[in-house]
């Protein structure tokens, strides 16, 4: 999806998307406003405001995982093989 958009971070901007698809389920799941969710995430009702909205330019995948968290979710980070089971390291390489 993002990398039809040329997006230079595809990878990155689909976690962060998803992470903000699940902080907004959470808020509207508790009928919080926005001014309330900025004082709980220590942030200003616009940053609220574009997370709500998807502008997740100015959000770190850190700083999306410490809202959860402030939202009362844990977050669990999950390591597997590869499908390919060769034992081998993939390496991404950044476009450009």
């Amino acid at each position: 999806m993002f990398q039809d958009l040329m997006h230079p971070h595809p990878e990155t901007a689909l976690i962060k998307a998803k992470l903000a698809q699940q902080i907004r389920d959470l808020i509207i799941a508790t009928n919080l406003t926005q001014a309330v969710v900025a004082r709980r995430l220590d942030v200003d009702q616009p940053k609220v405001s574009n997370l709500l909205r998807g502008r997740l330019n100015d959000f770190s995948l850190e700083r999306l995982f410490r809202f959860l968290n402030l939202l009362g979710q844990n977050i669990d980070i999950r390591l597997s093989p590869s499908p390919d089971d060769t034992g081998r390291v993939r390496m991404y390489r950044k476009a450009g």
